[in-house]
């Protein structure tokens, strides 16, 4: 049967999978997790197809997340590019920012190495002013000259950058012109970053063009399995999906692509709810991911820090730590220690059996019982109580403690690393942690979400229907979409609103195109905006969702409460309109019911022994969650298994099932 629609996510440890069948029929949703394949990342889409027991002939689309950008700017495995700057500005990619990575450890470098080292930094002789006037004209000559310096230089990817260019673009233009004609890899600073700060569009337009070769692999690896008729868009870090032909050439939109994902889908969970403030908590093998959701919307940044390098485009606003299921624990001068080293997918948790031989909170979660060493993980993985004991076990000799107290103890301290990542995602926004309530999912999320939440003062968890493969269902359930920030810099005391329309129109103009091109109609499309508004002489922008554009005494207001509510206080004082986001969208398609169920077996249900953090063991019920009566209160000690996760409730604690399959946990605070 032709016509699935497929999100598959593909995470460091796992790859999630799952399948909607087509509208017209009577089929149910399947689910599945296999091992994930770093080194052969189509191999675990070929293999998560597999899983749910289709071919891919029979898959009419797939949408997919992927963590390749993000690792490899992570583990800084970059290719070399070259970059073209205006006369005098190329070594801004080593000047940077004057902060410090390490404020008191004077024996750290400031900031990392250039991207980009000074002989493969080239100038060419031409200048715009602010407004983007241009002051000194680029000649052909120039331009000949520079294509020829970089050829030569051996390398076939090359960065463009040149002063205010995101004002005028027209000598980023003809360089990319001569450029393209000579390389393969060609990134402009317009294209990806159209804003000011000079050091962040200039990082942002380098780290593109570095991943380019890698995506234009990957993706080529894909169409060469593709069938014809089959369709594939990838989800980008704005949590939407876009086509392969515009990722190819911007590769940096896939830097926050899987956590995006969880992300999307946690707002339809909202909304449906009516959460008015919610916070995700996505726990995965190698990283926990949070992020903001207010009235139904993620918060969105523009300025990121991945892996010590700064992005600057727009990406949902998540938080990540290295706390997962795969994090490493380790004494460090006596002292507890988890992660961010993981053991990831190979050689993974000792309990898994495939090589691993270190503890991590995985093995802490076998020898706690959380885990059901009956279960196999991702069709291959069976766990082992006794390797986790047997990797945990050095740890514990050499704090004196017994094995279980150790494995307590990896516990307690990733539940403190995630609760600061929480309260950091909302106190530098001005917002209460405790009027928030927690959307758990991922494969570890429900495990190690109440006590998380205890910590930060949370009275309510929704674990959602589908949560262990939650990205993947964000996937599934994303709709393509487009999204630009610009720099405007529009004085409230000079405001040209003809100037503005027409700018917001080109705009919208341009970032429509891509949907109509792959059918949508213009009419259709939904288009938001968020203003970036600051007093004159301030360094950053309050964002403003919703903005009066076309109303600048309603627009100052809104600024006003804005800036009011983050700081405390609003001047009144003259403003300007930094900077504008446009984002356009397709409509929203026709999809099986989200609630519909996923094909699969639940865990029987039975008892085990389970130790809490409190130190205390109880014989506890393990219930099927299927088995679970909608509007009924359940009172912990419980375990609540499915096929792909497990939802740990403490005995202080309660939880519920709705009719939709989404579960609530109360917890006693």
């Amino acid at each position: 049967m032709a016509g699935w629609r497929l999100g598959i996510d593909i995470g460091g440890t796992f790859t999630d999978v799952i399948a909607v069948p087509p509208p017209a029929t009577a089929g149910r949703r399947r689910s599945a997790k296999v091992p994930s394949q770093p080194q052969e990342p189509v191999r675990a889409i070929v293999d998560a197809i597999s899983a749910v027991g289709l071919t891919w002939p029979e898959v009419e689309e797939i949408v997919h997340g992927t963590t390749i950008v993000t690792n490899d700017i992570v583990e800084t495995r970059l290719r070399p590019c070259a970059l073209i700057a205006t006369a005098g500005f190329s070594d801004t990619i080593e000047i940077a920012r004057g902060s410090r990575r390490h404020l008191y450890r004077m024996e750290m470098p400031p900031r990392p190495a250039p991207l980009v080292p000074a002989e493969l930094r080239f100038e060419v002789d031409e200048r715009l002013d602010h407004e983007g006037r241009i002051v000194r004209p680029l000649s052909d000559a120039d331009i000949a000259r520079v294509v020829s310096q970089v050829k030569a230089s051996g390398v076939d990817t090359v960065a463009v950058c040149l002063m205010h260019a995101f004002r005028n673009p027209e000598h980023e233009r003809r360089l990319g012109v001569a450029l393209r004609e000579a390389l393969p890899h060609v990134s402009l600073s317009h294209e990806v970053s159209p804003e000011c700060r000079e050091f962040e569009r200039m990082n942002t337009t380098v780290l593109n063009a570095m991943m380019m070769a890698k995506i234009k692999h990957h993706l080529g690896l894909i169409a060469e399995r593709q069938p014809h008729g089959s369709r594939l868009h990838l989800m980008h870090s704005a949590s939407g999906m876009a086509a392969p032909a515009l990722i190819a050439e911007r590769p940096l939109m896939l830097a926050m692509s899987g956590p995006a994902a969880g992300v999307a889908a946690s707002c339809e969970i909202a909304a449906k709810l009516g959460i008015s403030h919610a916070i995700t908590f996505d726990m995965g093998g190698t990283t926990t991911d949070v992020c903001l959701v207010v009235d139904g919307r993620a918060q969105i940044a523009v300025n990121r820090d991945l892996g010590g390098q700064r992005i600057r485009m727009p990406m949902v606003a998540v938080d990540s730590i290295g706390a997962g299921g795969g994090s490493i624990a380790r004494l460090i001068s006596g002292a507890l220690t988890v992660g961010p080293e993981s053991a990831g997918a190979r050689p993974g948790p000792a309990c898994y059996g495939t090589g691993g031989t270190q503890p991590t909170v995985s093995d802490a979660d076998a020898v706690l019982g959380n885990l059901n060493p009956a279960r196999t993980l991702g069709g291959s993985i069976t766990l082992s109580v006794e390797r986790a004991e047997g990797a945990i076990r050095p740890l514990a000799e050499a704090m004196e403690f017994s094995v279980a107290e150790a494995a307590a103890g990896i516990t307690r301290v990733v539940h403190a690393n995630m609760a600061r990542a929480l309260r950091r995602a909302t106190v530098e926004r001005g917002l209460d942690l405790r009027q928030f309530d927690m959307i758990a999912f991922g494969g570890a999320g429900p495990m190690h979400a109440v006590e998380v939440a205890r910590l930060c003062g949370i009275g309510r968890i929704v674990v959602p229907a589908f949560s262990s493969g939650f990205s993947a269902l964000g996937c599934v359930e994303a709709v393509m979409s487009y999204s630009r920030q610009m720099t405007l810099g529009m004085k409230s005391g000079d405001w040209d609103q003809a100037a503005l329309d027409r700018t917001v129109a080109a705009q919208v103009e341009d970032l429509s195109s891509a949907l109509i091109a792959a059918g949508h109609r213009a009419a259709t499309l939904a288009i938001t905006m968020t203003a970036g508004i600051r007093y004159s002489g301030q360094s950053y922008e309050t964002q403003i969702d919703a903005p009066a554009l076309d109303r600048p005494d309603t627009l100052g207001q809104q600024f006003d409460a804005a800036h009011r509510a983050l700081y405390g206080y609003a001047t009144g004082e003259p403003w300007e309109l930094s900077s504008l986001r446009i984002e356009v969208s397709a409509p929203t398609e026709s999809k099986a019911p989200a609630d519909a169920p996923i094909t699969g077996e639940d865990a029987p249900p039975g008892r085990r022994r389970v130790t809490f953090e409190t130190g205390e063991t109880f014989d506890v019920a393990v219930l099927a969650r299927a088995s679970m009566v909608p509007g009924e209160t359940i009172q912990g000690p419980l375990i609540v298994e499915d096929e792909w996760s497990t939802i740990v409730v403490p005995p202080s604690d309660r939880i519920a099932a709705d009719a939709a399959g989404h579960l609530t946990i109360e917890v006693a605070l």
